[in-house]
């Protein structure tokens, strides 16, 4: 099959038609660069987030998994619209971005000690405190990218390869270096903050949309992007993000344990093959965007979560191989659901309103959904799993059934709840 982006170049010399294969020297750069900055916040990310689970059971800290990824969580609802605020008034968005990666650092340099001492207190508080500085990268990214790839909007979907590249190699690593659970792993995450701070410093000008506006504490918590709630479809978008966001809340906290418990080895490695498939329905973003629109797009991303754990119940039931199944199917579940809700918060918001309504997205995604999965999946956990037998794959059924229900009541509200060309959006955007 033919990539969806190579091809011809349209006649025109503007270059404003060509894809990423044939695009004018002045946007391929940049599309570089922009992928560049992906892939290291992507290599920080992928280094320790994924097998944090792991990491602490193993050092006798199970009791804190769920609030660890809770409290990551908690961040995400607080520091993203307060920087957001900050990129669209006072300071340059790739600044922002090194000044986070700077402090992230610090604080990622810090944590093997706590944990390897067993002090989970401060383990919570040191991943508490990085989270707030790492949550607003995210959006802050996405910012970047978009005003960098100007016209060129529907280049984003293949920027996400550079992210997915970056998890699958930290991934790769981390688990052909044997420290899948080894707290050596918020040492790489914290070398690679450190090259990202640097980087972001070389990147395109993003100057504050709003210049000459006073910040205040409206700006603080996002007073003044609340009219975005009286668009039908965001508000829609945003109720699903938390409600999908519950499933990966469950997904984030235990697929590593489980994985151990299936007894899968060089965890790491197998939970990258997630995102080796993102690189495979990135691809096919495009197309599918144009056969079905965005809505059927984004309810193929919320339902195929309750799929994936599905899967994971029959692998307890069956061979463990069927684990790797569910895990492959990360790539469709965040490509389709992630990725497009980025893609089409964009396509909606005002221009000065963009950081902050990014920010809306790690909030619902990374805040209140996967607080709350973080949450309830640990109480799960502890309850019924880890008071029967950790190693049995069949202890772990309870657990997983509850996301299934969730993905099936998100289905349906998106179903009923989005307007296709509310916005008056035609194509991708419908």
């Amino acid at each position: 099959m033919s990539n969806p982006v190579a091809g011809q170049a349209s006649g025109s010399s503007d270059g404003k038609n060509m894809t990423i294969n044939t695009v004018s020297y002045d946007v391929k750069p940049v599309f570089i660069r922009l992928g560049l900055l992906m892939f290291l916040q992507f290599v920080v990310f992928g280094s320790w987030f994924s097998t944090l689970g792991l990491v602490l059971i193993t050092n006798n800290l199970a009791g804190i998994v769920g609030y660890a990824y809770a409290l990551s969580a908690v961040a995400a609802l607080f520091s993203p619209a307060f920087v957001g605020a900050l990129g669209d008034r006072f300071i340059s968005a790739e600044k922002l971005l090194a000044i986070a990666s700077f402090i992230g650092a610090a604080i990622q340099f810090a944590l093997p000690s706590m944990v390897m001492g067993g002090h989970s207190e401060w383990v919570l508080i040191l991943i508490f405190l990085y989270m707030l500085t790492f949550q607003p990268t995210l959006g802050l990214a996405n910012t970047v990218c978009f005003e960098h790839l100007g016209e060129h909007q529907k280049l984003f979907p293949f920027l996400r390869i550079f992210a997915t590249l970056a998890w699958v190699l930290a991934g790769v690593c981390v688990g052909v270096l044997g420290l899948s659970a080894s707290p050596q792993i918020f040492m790489l995450a914290g070398g690679a903050s450190v090259v990202l701070g640097f980087y972001a410093l070389t990147l395109p000008k993003t100057p504050p949309k709003k210049k000459d506006a006073r910040l205040n504490w409206g700006d603080i918590v996002g007073v003044h992007s609340f009219p975005l709630f009286k668009m039908r479809n965001f508000t829609v978008l945003m109720i699903c993000a938390v409600m999908t966001s519950i499933s990966l809340g469950f997904y984030n906290s235990f697929a590593s344990a489980y994985l151990g418990a299936l007894k899968i080895e060089n965890i790491a490695a197998v939970l990258a093959i997630g995102q080796v498939t993102e690189v495979i329905f990135i691809a096919l973003v495009p197309f599918v965007l144009l056969k079905i629109g965005m809505k059927f797009g984004l309810l193929i991303g919320m339902g195929m979560w309750g799929v994936r754990f599905i899967i994971f119940i029959a692998a307890a039931h069956g061979d463990k191989e069927w684990a790797i199944l569910g895990i492959a199917l990360h790539g469709i579940c965040n490509d389709f659901f992630i990725v497009l809700s980025a893609m089409y918060i964009d396509k909606i918001t005002p221009k000065e309103m963009k950081a902050q309504a990014q920010s809306w997205l790690i909030i619902a995604i990374s805040g209140v959904g996967s607080g709350i999965g973080a949450v309830v999946s640990g109480n799960i956990f502890g309850g019924i799993v880890a008071s029967n037998q950790v190693d049995n794959p069949l202890a772990w059924t309870q657990l997983w059934v509850v996301p299934i229900g969730i993905a099936v009541v998100t289905s349906v509200v998106w179903l009923f709840g989005f307007r296709r060309n509310a916005a008056g959006l035609t194509g991708y955007f419908k």
